[in-house]
This record gives C-alpha cells, structure tokens and sequence, in this order.
C-alpha cells in the first residue's frame, strides 16, 4: 500500500448544499486522503503495547501500521480476523508483535476500507514487556450515572428462516424444530426483536414461476413462515433475495446448498412487479403498522461474485428499481442496502443515491473479526444523517467450520463491539443464531466450528453469554475510572444499576489477535474494584465468568465423538448454565465502599453483581 502525500480536499458540507457538494466532490467521497492523526502515543504492558491518537475529521476507520527497522517499510498489523483490517476507534492493543521486540509504530486515518490510506502520523517506538504488574484497578461512584447503553444486539441473523418447515434430522434433532427453538431462545433470553436471513425468494417456497410465460406469484410459504416467527414476537428484517429461477437472466449459476440463484433478472419490470406484489401481500394480511416495522434489504453481498453475477452499476440500479416499488405501496416502509461484505462499495452507494435522489432508510453492510467502522460522518456528507446503519451480519470470523465459533475467544470480542459500536450503529446483528446451518452444508459434529451462538440441540456457547450479559445489564450507566495494563482497550467494561438498586460491572478482557484465540498468558489480568456510595445494607453478592474454563459447554463434551446419545444431551443440557458463584449471600454492608477483587484471563468476561436485599433505591 502506497503513502499518499496530497493532501485532503477540505469540504464542509453544513457551508454548501447538497447540489453544490455533488457538483464539487462527488469523486471525492470516501476517496479523501486524510490528514495525519496527530497526538500518537505507546504505552507499553505486559504482553502488548497500546497505542492511543487523536481522531482526524472524516474518518471512518485508523489503520495501524509497525515496522522493526527504519530501512524497512511500515506492515499493516494484522490482527488476522479475516476481514476489514481498519479499527474504528482511537486506541488500539497491539497483541501480535514478538515479546520484547521494540518496534516503530504509525497510524493512517481512512474514509472508507476501499478508499487510499491517509497520510502517516509521526512514529513512535515501543515494544511489549515479558513481566511486570497486570493489575487492573476500578473505582465505581454508584449515584454517578452517565446516560443509557443502547441495546443494539437486539437484531440477529439466522440464516433462511424456511429452515423452520424442515423435517431433516441433525444431531438426532429435528431441524425445523430445533431452529425455531433457537430464534425463540433469542428473544426470550437476549432481548431481540428483528430476524434478518437470506432468501425468502428461494425457489423451495414456490413464491414465483411461468406459466405459458406468464408470471404466478404464491405466498402462501411464507405466509407460514412469517407467522409462525411473529407468533414468537419477532419481525424479519426481509432480504430481498434471491432470484427466482424462472426470472434470473441466467439460471445457471448459484450459491449455497440450497442453490439460491444469484443473476440480476431477465426482467426488471417483472423484478418491480414481484417485488410490489408481494410488498403488496404483507400489507394486505399484517397490515402497514405491522410491516413498517421490519425494514426491507435488497440483496446480500452484491459486492461478492458468489452472490451477485452482474456489475456494481447493475446492483445499483436493481436497488433503485426495488426501493421505488417498496416506497411505491407504502412510504413508511423502510429500506436499505447495499448489504455488502467488507463494508464495500458504501462512498459509491451513497453518491449513487444522493445523484438518483433515492430513499434510504438505513445504511446496510457487514463486517467480521473485527468493530464495525464508523459511517456517520460519510452520511452527513451527502445531507443523509437522519439514516439509520444497521450491519446486518457481523461475528468474531467470517470462515465457517472456523474452531474460534466454538471457543471463548468470541466473548469478549462480543462485547468490545457491542461497546465500541454504541454511537455509531442502530443494530449490530450477530450471524447467526443457531448452527442449524445450511449454506456450505450441515455439521458433522456437535462442535464444529459453525457460525451459532447456539449449538445443534440449543447448547449456548460463550458468544451467546456474552449477549445474555449485555441484555441482563441494568437501565442506568454508572461512570468508572479504570487504570492499569491495558484498561479501557485490552480490558475494557460497563458498569449498571437496576431499578432495585442491583448494580452489574460486566468486564472483559480480550484481544483482536485471533492467534491467540485459545489463551496467551501475558495478557491475563487481576481485577480489584471498588464501589463507593452504597447504602448501607445488606446485600447479596455474586460473580459470573465466562472463559475457558467457565460457561464452556465444549468442557463437558468429549469431541472424540461426533453427537450425543439421548443420555448426553440430557447431561450436558442439565451443565449448559452461566457459571455463577454467590461470594456472600447476606453481605451486611455498614460503610458506603465495596472491594472485591478476582482473577480475570484471556479470553475472558466477568460480571460483579451486588444486589440489594431489601431492594435499595435510594441514590440521591
């Protein structure tokens, strides 16, 4: 990757209007080379070495990059999560460097991931201790709140929800079954609300054919379908993919399993016709209160030649037919896209609606192995700040069959982007629910490495607690100060408070580096907190884990076998629990301070509870 040593074109778009803007710039979005960030500083820790700087207007994301000697060119760091290499936020650990070793590290900002990288910042030189004090310390003034944390895990992939009417036995269970028992253990214990998955206009649902060359609509499949996922108090997110055979300009070429057929239409007037009729249907039989709900998302991964045969031009023009029909019954729907891998084609995609004045609802991408980037600004830019982003499929790897889906690696990472992501995105949706899993084929064992927060059989792997914890925090932010090795980055936290006065710190300690998926010992930490201006009291207190070796359903399996007999899934549905222990179950607390203190490893979270007996809430 080049240095690029012109400068920035400076563009206020609050000075100029949107037309002028276009007229001026429209090359120019996300193609900007940014300016340098400024203020770069390393702090060396055990085990990884942390670099802070200022943010630099205009970015959507910082790349970090290191080299070891002056003669040699600055590397991008790789944190080998398989995707998008650029961190949204303005620290960043460094986990992937040899012990000791010192190195020169730089920071570039960018507009978009596809755009050129901004210009370097100064350098600095430093390098990861072998040992030294891994302490973290935590001070918590219980009566200073700070706001709310929006719950922006409360939309989940699941991949195609006709899943639901199949009779396919895995693992000894019915998938149908099993997978509707997923998507109701996910409103019932994570709090979701919206289900996003692909092909609805799959051809197993009938949904369109010829007849004498003449187009037959059926929605009577998904109609079902659609019932029963409401029945559950769930609203789909409706892809609007893929194509039916019998309108794809080429049949011929498909994906998955399933073989979702992926060319643009023979017909874009019969395309808009499909898209309105049905559009037409559900708000014929849910009505447009009901339906204004759930957002419509036209096509997947278009950016990918495994999911759209034609050209970018061509997807843009299949977004502008589709957003015109959706708007076309009913302007209160939503829409969005592109929906691409690797937050690609966004600048393109935002100048192509802002030329054609198209609606957008909401910004659509997905992202994996890393936090999402940071879209608000390019969308002020081109006079659409008021649209939503959700990432409609984001996870810890893009790679099914992947040993990290099972491991406890993920939960942290859950939560460092569950957090990092707070203020820059309206829903994070986590691919996928559940391992019943049909897009590169079924499971071959219980822990095979798939994509779910949940097991075949409904088994909750860590990445699934980690969103149970997010989801059980209290309503009310509690401000913290956090020092020591690696705070607010490596180990980073939320602290809560109930309406009965419960208060929650949920902790956790993870890096990006994905070659330390099963541990690194360096970077494992002891937390000490302390909690001031408790009422005296007594209270009940607990501490929940999840790592390796807490909350690890795979600890109680022997993966020499491939599933288990009836008795073992007895057994291990009976260990499948948060593990939790309750420190002291009548703690009489006489002073306003609680200090506790507890061992917290890499990978690893950690909730604290103190919880009220006589239901506190008295903060003033």
């Amino acid at each position: 990757m080049k240095d690029f040593a012109v400068e920035s074109k400076k563009v206020n778009p609050a000075s100029i209007s949107d037309g002028e803007w276009l007229r001026e710039d429209r090359h120019s979005l996300g193609r900007e080379v940014l300016s340098a960030p400024t203020g770069l500083q390393a702090k060396e820790g055990l085990g990884q070495v942390t670099l802070s700087w200022n943010p630099v207007p205009g970015a959507s994301g910082y790349t970090l990059l290191r080299r070891a000697n002056n003669g040699e060119e600055f590397v991008e760091v790789d944190h080998h999560g398989g995707d998008v290499k650029a961190f949204p936020g303005t620290a960043y650990t460094d986990t992937t460097g040899e012990l000791g070793e010192k190195y020169q590290y730089a920071v570039a900002a960018i507009a978009a991931p596809e755009g050129p990288r901004g210009q370097l910042s100064d350098f600095v030189v430093a390098a990861s201790r072998w040992q030294g004090d891994g302490e973290i310390r935590m001070w918590v003034d219980v009566t200073h709140t700070t706001g709310d944390i929006h719950p922006i895990w409360r939309m989940i992939g699941s991949e195609h929800l006709s899943q639901m009417a199949s009779r396919e036995i895995v693992g000894g269970k019915f998938v149908g079954e099993d997978f509707f028992n997923a998507l109701a253990m996910a409103k019932e214990q994570l709090g979701v609300q919206r289900v996003r998955a692909h092909g609805i206009f799959l051809d197993e649902l009938q949904v369109y054919s010829l007849n004498a060359e003449e187009p037959v609509m059926n929605f009577g499949t998904v109609d079902d379908i659609y019932d029963r996922l409401l029945s559950l108090g769930l609203k789909p997110v409706v892809e609007l993919s893929f194509m039916p055979k019998d309108l794809a300009a080429d049949p011929n070429p498909t994906v998955f399993h399933y073989q979702a057929h992926i060319s643009p239409p023979s017909s874009w007037i019969r395309w808009e016709q499909l898209v309105k009729t049905f559009v037409q249907h559900l708000i014929a039989r849910y009505g447009v209160e009901e339906v204004s709900q759930w957002g419509f998302e036209v096509w997947n991964e278009p950016n990918l030649a495994v999911f759209w045969t034609a050209s970018q031009a061509e997807y843009f023009h299949m977004y502008e037919v589709t957003v015109r029909a959706v708007k076309a019954v009913d302007t209160r729907l939503w829409v969005g896209g592109p929906a691409t891998a690797a937050s690609g084609w966004i600048p393109e995609f935002l100048r192509y609606v802002k030329e054609h004045e198209l609606p957008l609802d909401f910004l659509a991408t997905h992202t994996y192995g890393n936090m999402p980037l940071d879209f608000r600004t390019m969308l002020a830019q081109v006079g659409l700040a008021q649209t939503e982003i959700w990432w409609t499929e984001w996870g810890v790897t893009p790679t099914h069959f992947a040993p990290v889906n099972d491991s406890a690696f993920g939960a942290p990472f859950v939560l460092h982007g569950l957090k990092q992501a707070q203020n820059s995105v309206d829903f994070l949706a986590y691919w996928v629910i559940s391992d019943q899993f049909e897009e590169l084929g079924r499971g071959n064992k219980l822990f095979h490495g798939g994509f779910g927060l949940l097991t075949v059989g409904g088994l909750r792997k860590p990445r699934f607690w980690a969103l149970r914890l997010a989801e059980e925090m209290g309503t009310v932010q509690l401000a913290y100060d956090m020092t020591g090795d690696g705070a607010r980055t490596l180990v980073d936290a939320w602290v809560t408070r109930h309406d009965n006065g419960t208060v929650d710190v949920l902790i956790w300690n993870g890096t990006m580096n994905q070659h330390q998926q099963s541990g690194y010992p360096w970077l494992d930490r002891t937390v000490k907190v302390q909690l001031s201006h408790l009422k005296p009291g007594a209270y009940r207190v607990a501490l929940a884990r999840v790592d390796q070796g807490h909350s690890n359903i795979i600890r109680a399996w022997n993966e020499t076998k491939d599933w288990p007999n009836e008795l073992e899934w007895q057994q291990l549905q009976a260990l499948d629990r948060l593990d939790e222990v309750v420190v002291h179950s009548h703690l009489a607390l006489e002073q306003d301070t609680f200090h506790f203190a507890f061992d917290l490893p890499m990978p690893g979270v950690a909730r604290l509870r103190l919880e009220p007996i006589d239901g506190i809430t008295d903060f003033q």
